[in-house]
């Protein structure tokens, strides 16, 4: 049997590649192998029948699940290699990572610990399904794998590592992306080889962004959800406001997460910029490089207040223990010039430095739990309209680099103290209406957002010990 024979022989479903767009003609869907979901170290699986594969194009219920296996598959297989031997997902989620591909009427998909929910809703015409976009389903993902490396994040109340976990979905979606062989071909012809420009693998959720847009139209960017290339420069959550246009920087974890996704996708221009070939194969091994780095840092950096430092000091000294420094200036760059590392930070992380801290950074291992690295913080009740004393999980581990981000006015940023991140963390939740409260636990001053459209993040629930009540999260959307 012939090469062709062989490849005419295996079994094929149609699937988008990257998203479905607003422009049919753009992205066309093509035939990939049937994936597989029992990937190990992350197996998935779908609640809904699995259909034949016949073939069936979109706008079907069949096309659907093909799409969210294929990219399920795929994030499994970008992330698997990548992570400490012996890493599972979150206890809660079981064996297997279940997904939910027609959770309800909604311009939205989520992650809460017990799978992945997408939603679907008809916009001018047009039924714009979550799960039928690889991006949509590989941010989500993004947010399972990370919380198996760091479950201390889930219920931080921080601003920053909220937006980290975001983060981390968009390069989730961004480095499967370029796991294909014709998207890095594609994105190396749009960009002309300098892929700090905006690419079709930049910009996420194009099709859910343009729904979004009929209603909002200031709510997202103007040709996506968002864009990986872009230059927002940080500024601490604790002095931005809580919302805003998308061409704004704000506390809301969606819009601050843009500094981190910027800066990692200049990490991976940079390294790709140092290959030997600049090519689709040197761009494969300048993504799993970044990722690699990024995995080390997530496992290892505290969740302290000025969590973005963190992670890119700890991203910093992986690369210094793993590549010698090669790649180092890379990095600096692309932190300093989105201001998540001061001029001063940058120049610290030393490679004396980064030795004397080996055995800590050595020692920290993925999962851990749910709270280690966190400090309870009891703020009163009422000023927040509810009835007893209410706890968070403020960001309080000890800091491993002395480092922080840039202000912009030059020199770095003093890191706020744990219980104002934690109290900002509350106060912009409330503000956007993000968080259920239940009318018992209510007082007469609530000022609780009963919309049914709005999506609870969090809620507020007894506390485990009994006294008072507690801020837990419900899910990553």
């Amino acid at each position: 049997m012939t090469v062709q024979q062989q490849q005419a022989a295996i079994p094929t479903v149609l699937v988008y590649e990257d998203d479905p767009g607003f422009h049919p003609h753009v992205n066309m869907p093509v035939p990939h192998p049937v994936p597989h979901l029992d990937t190990q170290p992350f197996p998935t699986a779908i609640a809904e029948s699995t259909p034949q594969p016949d073939g069936a194009g979109p706008g079907t219920e069949a096309f659907r699940y093909w799409v969210a296996a294929d990219a399920l598959s795929r994030t499994s297989q970008t992330w698997g290699p990548l992570v400490p031997t012996g890493t599972q997902w979150h206890p809660t989620v079981g064996r297997a990572l279940t997904s939910h591909l027609n959770a309800g009427i909604d311009l939205n998909a989520f992650y809460d610990r017990r799978g992945l929910w997408f939603f679907r809703r008809t916009v001018a015409g047009v039924t714009v399904a979550a799960c039928e976009s690889s991006e949509v389903v590989e941010h989500e993902t993004g947010h399972a794998i990370l919380d198996a490396l760091r479950p201390q994040l889930f219920n931080a109340a921080s601003a920053e590592a909220a937006a980290l976990h975001e983060a981390f979905g968009d390069i989730s979606a961004l480095l499967t992306s370029l796991r294909l062989e014709s998207l890095r071909i594609a994105v190396l012809a749009e960009t002309q080889g300098d892929l700090e420009r905006s690419s079709r693998v930049t910009r996420m959720a194009e099709q859910l962004g343009w729904a979004i847009r009929q209603g909002h139209p200031n709510a997202v960017d103007p040709d996506c959800l968002r864009n990986l290339s872009n230059s927002f420069f940080y500024g601490d959550p604790v002095q931005l406001p809580p919302s805003g246009p998308a061409n704004m920087l704000s506390s809301e974890p969606h819009s601050f997460s843009r500094l981190f996704s910027g800066a990692f996708l200049k990490i991976v221009a940079g390294i790709f910029r140092q290959q030997d070939l600049q090519d689709q194969a040197g761009l494969a091994k300048a993504a799993e490089i970044a990722g690699q780095l990024l995995v080390d840092a997530a496992v290892a950096a505290p969740v302290v207040s000025a969590y973005y430092a963190q992670v890119a000091g700890h991203m910093i000294a992986a690369e210094q223990r793993r590549n010698g420094g090669k790649y180092g200036q890379s990095l600096r760059s692309a932190f300093i010039r989105h201001g998540i590392l001061s001029l001063e930070a940058a120049a610290s992380i030393t490679e004396p430095e980064v030795a004397r801290r080996g055995a800590g950074i050595a020692e920290a291992t993925p999962g851990g739990g749910d709270d280690e690295g966190l400090t309870a913080v009891t703020v009163h009740g009422a000023t927040y309209g509810v009835t007893q004393p209410l706890t968070l999980s403020a960001p309080a581990a000890e800091r491993r680099f002395g480092i922080a981000g840039s202000d912009p006015a030059g020199g770095s940023v003093r890191p706020a103290d744990p219980e104002r991140v934690a109290t900002s963390f509350l106060e912009d939740l409330l503000r956007r209406g993000r968080v259920h409260v239940p009318e018992e636990h209510r007082s007469n001053a609530a000022f609780v957002d009963d919309s049914p459209s709005r999506l609870k993040t969090h809620e507020i629930t007894r506390s485990v010990t009994g006294e008072g009540f507690a801020l837990v999260r419900r899910c990553f959307d």
